[in-house]
């Protein structure tokens, strides 16, 4: 007897020992998801827990830290708020809990269950209670919770303020402490972030994970609009034109090179949150749109998605440089790649920026939010050696599709934010006549020490009508011969290489909106903190 006690004894210890530290290899004794694409996204998919250390991020978190991080808008009493996980074993609950609090008790409002791409999952509450502060905490399994706060709408405030950030390069991968610091400190209504949050082409999920790491302290206690652009969806460059399938990763010849899911996933990801797209109906390949509009504090935001429906150049005009999209010949004839049926936002998004402008425009101030400036704001590119006379990755080209969009904007009395280009600029648009176009800031770059661009004319003279503030402001054609009144610009010998973020203060009574603009280095706390020269700027709504 004492024999089979001893062996089933030594069995024990043996089973104990073998199973000992093996959670990983516990999981992945259930088949993990398999993901529909190949070769991207490796970090977070299929066996992920395999895979060797990656210069993004850890991905192979403790479990009770495994929520990553939420973010939210409220629009129309609806919340929509989108809990971010880190990647999960096969055997771990796909199911998240969404708890908001109740006369001091912590109650449970919602279950929603986490897609294995990307590993996001949407919690949509409708009939919202705005009017008052509510804390939520989003929790998954047995440890792992995220908290933060659902803000009331600010309507009653005079001040509606808004940080607005873009480019976040991968060439500096550390905390964002004093970005952190400073927007916490001027604690605005709302979050921009224009896209290129991720640089890391085919690995979206993880450099997804690595931004919300680094800014979440910003937005997980107000809401936030982010969309992607280029490089989040893998490319350089991206005229999506309506979805098609483009021939290289280069994108010239218009659409999206990545797998569809692929695509479907950053978007994913990124705006599920955002209030319903006014027209959800699909593109090609079913990429779906997001195009919408959110309201806070009486501001109507357009949330616009200025590459998705864009025409590719390649095969479309003639080849004017050493690139489809870049121009070097001053003298080459604008109107030649100005041609009929080249698009610029697309009928659709047209008619709903002509639709939104008529609503609420007595009570409510108007702002188009995009990715990329709707002219050629930059003449140097990515070096000094590099000057482009014109450059068709900006919003300047096809100039028809672009005065278009700006008289839609300009009709809705809306002005106009948005990032992409590394250098911040404010212009007021020329259509037929200079300045009768809307007022446009484009915010400048998280981190701009890679492909800086400048404002340098060749002639390094002042336009018309410049402000006497910077050497370079004043009326110019950009080269597409579209006018613009350029009233500030921040090149890269500006303080931290030109880096920074906007702050805009939109004021209701007074009917204006003030362009700040901070560089990265800042301190706004202190009292001798300063803007980039040439800032603040402050413009009237008609």
């Amino acid at each position: 007897m004492k024999k089979i006690v001893h062996f089933f004894f030594i069995l024990f210890i043996i089973v104990v020992f073998n199973n000992c530290g093996k959670k990983e290899n516990k999981a992945a004794l259930i088949p993990p998801t398999v993901a529909p694409f190949k070769a991207i996204d490796t970090i977070c998919t299929n066996d992920w827990w395999n895979r060797k250390s990656n210069p993004i991020i850890d991905v192979n978190v403790k479990r009770e830290n495994v929520i990553a991080f939420g973010i939210y808008t409220v629009h129309d009493h609806t919340l929509k708020l989108t809990a971010q996980l880190f990647p999960l074993y096969p055997n771990e609950t796909r199911e998240v809990r969404l708890e908001i609090k109740k006369s001091n008790q912590w109650v449970e409002i919602q279950k929603r269950k986490v897609n294995d791409l990307g590993w996001s999952a949407l919690f949509r509450v409708e009939n919202w209670e705005h009017s008052k502060d509510i804390e939520y905490k989003i929790l998954h399994g047995n440890k792992a919770s995220f908290e933060g706060l659902i803000r009331k709408d600010p309507k009653d405030k005079n001040e509606i303020t808004m940080a607005a950030l873009s480019c976040n390069s991968n060439k500096d991968r550390g905390d964002r402490a004093r970005y952190i610091k400073n927007i916490n400190y001027q604690n605005p209504d709302i979050l921009f972030f224009a896209g290129d949050q991720s640089y890391d082409h085919s690995e979206h999920t993880a450099a997804w994970l690595k931004f919300g790491i680094q800014f979440r302290e910003i937005f997980r206690n107000r809401p936030c609009i982010t969309i992607p652009d280029d490089h989040d969806i893998g490319q350089g460059n991206l005229w999506g034109e309506y979805g098609k399938v483009a021939s290289t990763h280069h994108g010239d010849d218009g659409g999206y090179f990545y797998h569809p899911e692929y695509v479907k996933m950053v978007e994913r990801c990124q705006t599920a949150h955002l209030p319903d797209p006014y027209d959800p109906t699909p593109i090609k390949q079913g990429i779906g749109v997001y195009y919408t509009n959110l309201v806070v504090g009486g501001i109507d935001f357009a949330i616009l998605e200025d590459r998705k429906f864009k025409s590719g150049p390649n095969g479309k005009i003639p080849l004017l440089g050493p690139r489809p999209d870049h121009i070097r010949d001053p003298k080459y004839n604008p109107a030649d790649i100005d041609l009929d049926g080249l698009e610029l936002l697309g009928q659709r998004q047209l008619d709903f920026i002509n639709n939104w402008g008529t609503q609420h425009r007595k009570t409510h101030m108007k702002v188009v939010l995009s990715q990329t400036g709707f002219c050629g704001g930059a003449h140097l590119h990515g070096s000094l050696e590099n000057r482009l006379h014109a450059d068709m990755d900006s919003n300047g080209w096809p100039q028809t599709g672009r005065n278009k969009a700006l008289k839609a904007i300009k009709k809705a009395n809306a002005i106009h934010i948005a990032g992409d280009q590394h250098i911040s600029t404010v212009t007021q648009q020329g259509i037929d006549n200079y300045e009768d176009g809307p007022w446009a800031f484009i915010v400048p770059a998280i981190v701009n020490n890679y492909y800086s661009r400048w404002w340098w004319p060749e002639n390094e003279k002042a336009g018309e009508n410049s402000n006497g503030l910077l050497p370079w402001n004043g009326r110019f054609l950009d080269g597409f011969n579209n006018k613009i009144t350029m009233h500030a610009y921040v090149n890269p010998d500006s303080p931290s290489n030109g880096s920074g973020y906007g702050f805009i203060r939109f004021k209701k009574k007074e009917k204006e909106a003030v362009f700040e603009c901070w560089p990265r280095i800042s301190d706004v706390s202190s009292p001798e903190a300063r803007q980039f020269k040439g800032f603040p700027i402050t413009v009237k709504y008609d």
